[in-house]
């Protein structure tokens, strides 16, 4: 945990001369983050058309954007509730844009693996649980930040696949469809410890 704190603010530090810029701009939190989901959408366009390379560093642009939002709002005094439920719901839109087109991707491809698309949904519903699965429980009232993978992990792990060729993204999806099952089953355990003893009204 205290790793990845110290990851992020560190990347935060390194952007902070383009957040300086973005306020003096007058760029809005919420331009950035419909900014990153246009890049996502258009990464997810480059990989069903199997420009993969093209597709990673699009990832990473999106990336970046998600990670410019939260600190443009915090610099110019503009964080807000539904800023947070915005850039989260994003956050998922863009998720659903990357897998699909793998999906569109690997369908199109005669001789694919053909675990390759089962392995694709199976990473994407993995991510999803894993989303799911904090927020509800952060709606409980219980920190869940807990696990193998959280998003940026994913996002990581997916713009190595797509960089680095075919072979590696299929290593990089089957690894997210198992690791991403196994956060789930994470927070899940780390949910039923903090509630034990505890009657909560579904």
């Amino acid at each position: 945990m205290n790793d990845r704190k110290t990851i992020k603010n560190r990347l935060r530090r390194l952007l902070d001369p383009l957040v300086s810029l973005l306020v003096k701009a007058g760029a809005t939190p919420i331009g950035v983050t419909i900014a990153g989901l246009i890049l996502s959408v258009a990464g997810a366009v480059a990989i069903a058309r199997g420009e993969l390379v093209a597709g990673g560093v699009l990832l990473i642009v999106s990336g970046i954007c998600d990670t410019l939002d939260g600190s443009l709002a915090r610099r110019a005094g503009k964080e807000s509730v539904f800023g947070a439920f915005i850039d989260s719901t994003i956050d998922r839109v863009a998720e659903l844009a990357y897998f699909g087109a793998l999906v569109v991707y690997y369908a199109s491809q005669e001789g694919s693996n053909r675990f390759a698309v089962p392995l694709v949904v199976a990473a994407l519903a993995g991510s999803f649980l894993t989303s799911y699965t904090r927020a509800r429980a952060e709606g409980l009232g219980i920190d869940c930040r807990v696990g193998l993978l959280e998003r940026p992990e994913r996002v990581a792990l997916l713009v190595l696949g797509l960089l680095l060729g075919t072979t590696a993204l299929f290593v990089v999806i089957a690894c997210l469809a198992v690791l991403t099952l196994v956060t789930t089953v994470q927070r899940i355990v780390h949910v039923r410890r903090a509630t034990s003893g505890k009657s909560v009204r579904a």
